[in-house]
């Protein structure tokens, strides 16, 4: 599990230059990911109630920042898709794994956190150590339903210029990088796994998640890969 301690500048450090003993890895300067986190929260008015985040994946079951209130939520525009090639976190260059993001068409059910005015500016740094990291997400203000009301909030979508989105993966590909993909945070199918359960525990019901967990368990056995 991450915690907030864990998205510290030096921290960053460590994991980038982790990553880069075992080949190139691009990633951000700590410059150029503030810059982009200021001109994004500029680049639209914040609402008095705070800053909604939507989440869709690991957000759900460990976000690691700190928000006021949760509720279901959906957005428009992007679904899930496992998407992104993953050599650290829950792969590595040995047992490279993949991970979701958000790519465009149709919509997106998850979890909106509100982050509290006062905490803008300090979640939002924590966020963009996270999300951030190589330029793999971009921000973007997403059209996101809660329960009554349509907002705009942050959420991360997927970088289609960078070198690791995978776009055009078959099932089979995704399903061995889900069967072998293991890191310093844990394993691919894990992250699959662990989203579903979450994604249940609010009533929610990803047709493309199940389909892929079920092919995973008939194709690659728990301890098979």
């Amino acid at each position: 599990m991450l915690t907030r301690e864990d998205f510290t500048p030096e921290r960053i450090d460590n994991l980038i230059a982790e990553a880069r003993k075992h080949g190139p890895y691009e990633a951000l300067t700590h410059e150029e990911r503030e810059n982009n986190r200021q001109q994004f929260l500029n680049s639209s008015e914040i609402p008095s109630e705070g800053l909604w985040v939507f989440g869709y994946g690991s957000l759900l079951w460990n976000p690691a920042f700190n928000f006021v209130s949760s509720e279901p939520a959906k957005l428009y525009g992007y679904r899930r898709h496992f998407c992104l090639h993953m050599n650290i976190g829950r792969g590595s260059p040995e047992k490279p794994g993949i991970m979701l993001a958000l790519d465009t068409g149709g919509s997106c059910e998850g979890q909106a956190f509100l982050i509290d005015p006062k905490e803008i500016e300090s979640e939002t740094q924590i966020l963009w150590m996270r999300e951030m990291l190589s330029g793999a997400y971009l921000p973007h203000w997403g059209k996101i339903k809660l329960q009554g009301k349509t907002v705009s909030g942050l959420t991360f979508v997927v970088n289609r210029k960078h070198s690791r989105y995978l776009p055009h993966l078959t099932v089979d590909e995704t399903l061995i990088r889900l069967a072998q993909g293991e890191g310093y945070l844990g394993t691919s199918r894990e992250y699959l796994e662990n989203t579903i359960e979450h994604l249940d525990e609010i009533n929610v019901r990803d047709g493309y998640l199940h389909e892929l967990r079920d092919q995973l368990l008939a194709e690659y056995p728990k301890g098979e890969r």
